[in-house]
Parts: C-alpha cells; sequence; structure tokens
C-alpha cells in the first residue's frame, strides 16, 4: 500500500510537469488531470475520485473566489484613478532624489497590496525611466528595488492572490499571514531591493528606453485619502485577527460580533471597494458605466487564478483522502526533514521548473496541507508555513516564467543583463524570505 502511494504521488507530479512543460496545456486542467491520477494509482474508485474533486474544489472556491474578485476589483479602481501613481510620486518627494531607491521599494511594497505585480510595474516604469534620466545613475538602481517590494508584496502579504490561496488550502487565517508577511518583508525588501539594487546597479549600467510613452493621468488622487483606503482592509482584518486571539481584551459579545464580521476578509474588501468606487470613481469624474467596465475586466485574470486554486484544492483533498499525504509526512518525520523546509523547497522544485509563481505556491500548498493534519500547529506557525511556500516559489526567474520577459522587456537589457540583475534579485528574495521566517518560526 505504501508503494501505491509513493508512486502515485511521483506520478501525479511528473504528470503534473509533463502536461505543462512540454504539452503546454493550461495548469488549470493539469492540476485536475494530475489530482485524478494520483487518485487512480492509489487505488481510489470512480465515485470516490469524482466526490473528491468536488469537495476540494468546493472548499477552497467558497473563500477564495470571493477574496480574489473583491481585491482585483478594487485594485483595478486603484489603478484607473491614479492612486498608485500618487503613492510613488509622494515617496519621492518625502525620501527625496538621493534616496529615491529607498522611495522605490516602499512604493512597491505598498503598491502590491491591491494592485497585481505586472500592472503595478508598468504603471511606474515611466516613474523610474524619469528618475534614470534625472540623476543619470544605471536604471537598476532603481528598478531593482520597485521590483523587489513589488514582488515581496505580491508573494508575502494579503489579499494578493498568491498568499490567500496557500492560506486557504493549509488552513492559516489571514490576519497571521499578513502580521508575519510584514515581518519577513521588511529585511528581504532591504536585502533583495536596496542592498542588491546598488550593488547590480554600479556592475551594469543600463540607459531610460527612450520610445515607450507614458499615459498621464492630469490629476492624481489624494495620497492620504490613498493610503488610508489601501490600508483600511488590512486593518480591519488584523483587528479581527486580534480580537478572535483575545489579544484586545473585549468582553463585549455585541462589540465582538460587530469585529468579527467588518474583519473578515469578505467584509474588508467590500468596505474598501465602496470607498474605492466612490472616492476614487465617482468623486472623480468616472461615470458607473466606466467604473462598471473597470471592474468588470479586472475579473478576467482573477478568474485563471480562481480556478487555479480550486484545483490546487482538489491536489491537497486527494493527497488526503489516499492517504498519500500522512505517508509523506510520516517519513519526514522519521528521517526529521523540517516541514517547513519541505515547503519551501517543494514550492522552489515546481517554480524552476514550470515558471509560475502561482501554480508553485498552489502546487505545494496541496502538497504540504495533508502534513499538518495532525500536527497542532499554531495560527501563527501555519502563518510561517505560507512565507514559506511563498518564498520558495519566488525563487530564480528565469525564461520559463512571464515575469523574466516583462523585466527584460521593459528595462530594455539583455538576456544575460536580466539574469544577473533580476533572476538574482528573485533568489535572494526567496533565500532572505526562508532564513527570516525560520528564524521567526524558531523563536516563537
Amino acid at each position: 500500500m505504501e508503494i501505491n502511494l509513493i508512486i502515485a504521488i511521483i506520478s501525479g507530479i511528473a504528470l503534473l510537469l509533463f502536461l505543462i512543460l512540454r504539452l503546454k496545456i493550461n495548469a488549470f486542467i493539469a492540476l485536475l488531470i494530475g489530482s485524478i491520477t494520483v487518485g487512480i494509482i492509489a487505488g481510489l474508485d470512480a465515485r470516490q475520485i469524482i466526490e473528491t474533486v468536488q469537495l476540494g474544489m468546493g472548499n477552497t472556491l467558497g473563500f477564495v473566489a470571493t477574496v480574489v474578485g473583491l481585491g482585483a476589483m478594487f485594485g483595478a479602481i486603484l489603478e484607473a484613478s491614479g492612486g498608485a501613481k500618487a503613492i510613488a510620486n509622494f515617496m519621492v518627494g518625502k525620501f527625496g532624489l538621493k534616496n529615491a531607491p529607498t522611495a522605490m521599494v516602499v512604493s512597491g511594497f505598498l503598491i502590491a497590496i491591491p494592485v497585481f505585480f505586472d500592472v503595478a510595474f508598468i504603471i511606474l516604469v515611466p516613474m523610474i525611466y524619469a528618475l534614470q534620466r534625472k540623476t543619470k545613475k544605471s536604471l537598476l538602481l532603481y528598478a531593482i528595488p520597485l521590483l523587489a517590494g513589488l514582488a515581496i508584496t505580491h508573494a508575502f502579504i494579503p489579499p494578493t492572490p498568491g498568499p490567500i490561496a496557500v492560506a486557504e488550502i493549509i488552513g492559516a487565517e489571514l490576519g497571521w499571514v499578513i502580521l508575519v508577511g510584514f515581518l519577513v518583508g521588511i529585511p528581504t525588501a532591504l536585502v533583495s531591493g536596496l542592498v542588491f539594487g546598488k550593488f547590480i546597479s554600479k556592475k551594469i549600467h543600463v540607459e531610460a528606453p527612450s520610445q515607450i510613452e507614458e499615459n498621464e493621468i492630469k490629476a492624481l488622487p489624494p495620497i492620504g485619502l490613498t493610503l488610508l483606503i489601501i490600508g483600511i482592509p488590512i486593518l480591519l482584518i488584523l483587528l479581527n485577527t486580534a480580537s478572535s486571539s483575545g489579544l484586545l481584551g473585549l468582553e463585549n459579545k455585541i462589540f465582538l460580533n460587530l469585529i468579527a464580521l467588518i474583519g473578515h476578509p469578505f467584509s474588508a474588501l467590500i468596505i474598501a471597494n465602496i470607498l474605492a468606487w466612490y472616492f476614487f470613481g465617482i468623486k472623480r469624474g468616472f461615470t458607473k458605466q466606466e467604473l462598471f467596465k473597470i471592474t468588470t475586466k479586472s475579473l478576467a485574470p482573477a478568474g485563471t487564478i480562481i480556478l487555479l486554486t480550486g484545483a490546487g484544492g482538489v491536489f491537497k483533498q486527494v493527497l488526503t483522502n489516499t492517504g498519500a499525504g500522512e505517508l509523506l509526512a510520516t517519513s519526514l518525520s522519521s528521517i526529521g526533514f523540517p516541514i517547513l523546509a519541505f515547503a519551501f523547497v517543494g514550492a522552489a522544485i515546481v517554480r524552476i521548473i514550470q515558471g509560475s509563481s502561482t501554480v508553485a505556491m498552489i502546487t505545494a500548498a496541496g502538497l504540504v496541507s495533508p502534513l499538518l493534519i495532525n500536527s497542532e500547529l499554531s495560527q501563527f506557525e501555519l502563518a510561517c508555513m505560507v512565507i514559506a511556500i511563498a518564498s520558495g516559489a519566488s525563487i530564480f526567474s528565469h525564461v520559463n516564467d512571464s515575469g523574466f520577459w516583462l523585466v527584460g522587456q521593459y528595462l530594455g537589457i539583455s538576456e544575460k543583463q536580466t539574469f544577473k540583475s533580476w533572476t538574482m534579485m528573485t533568489t535572494l528574495l526567496a533565500l532572505t524570505g526562508i532564513l527570516t521566517v525560520s528564524l521567526i518560526y524558531l523563536l516563537a
């Protein structure tokens, strides 16, 4: 029986990678086929396999679909209104030209909370072009800190889709994930963004391309309002986590119930969307029809992430129902291999082989989740597990990752230079992330 389960796990992962890499089949279908294959080899009958698929998909999407959808619409309104650019302008103004790299890493860190990584980068590219032309220093001095800030938040801090998906699959509360994500993200941004950005900019001098035009938004929204509306859902989620953990010492049931309602990610993001719709939309001259188009368009990329996450939930459920997850946990325990390290390595291998950080995070979460069923980890420790997976899924972006080509194209650098800058930055990000979260995990 144990041999069958081991063969099932290996066959499922091998088939998954073959379908994605060789046959170029969409990762959603590949994950489902891989899950069914594991079920067949492990000995599940047809009815059990179908029920497992339904259960894994349904349990995962009930939460993720709502949060990712709301987050995508919120980010789209912020993007259209110029809120992201307002933050970057404010940061450069406050930090000054000399400390512009710091301004870029902080801007990236904040902007990627509501806006997808690639969209945020494209929005802010003209700003780093302008900084390079003004200072005549290498474009990488500003690009690497910006990219590090964007990549860290995109991987570590909800309500971005990756950590939401992983948290739901392994059962971690978003409030704790946000807290650990910030704790790990700050030193990671310093090392991979500021320190490495300063180093690589001295090795490779890059001039800003001149052919890419900037679409100017005439009047940007007030920075105070922008930061407030971005911060509201995060603060509400953290407040709910603190309240439910007893950290606030509150006993009034009505007040506790109110916090539980408005602090749930559903309610927090609904509130953020309403505020964004009014203050970034209606008050800034957008018509209701324009806002409807903006929010509807934002759901297209969100739909892909939602389905991928659901398929990852199916993979997890198959491993749980067949007993393959329990076998894996027992095997790791017997050889003394830490689950945190397994989470990082598992995500890193998938990331390097097939490229997509989202697929790597979801696949690794599906592998790790069954190992945690009898582990009795606290919510803080589960949040550390999410960040370990996110760190592994960020490592060594190269030619099979769309981000590699996006960065190279917009910075106007060769593939070799992209390897030396962007690929090395993502690797430093991953290694600093896992070292920091491991330290926090051990000290907790």
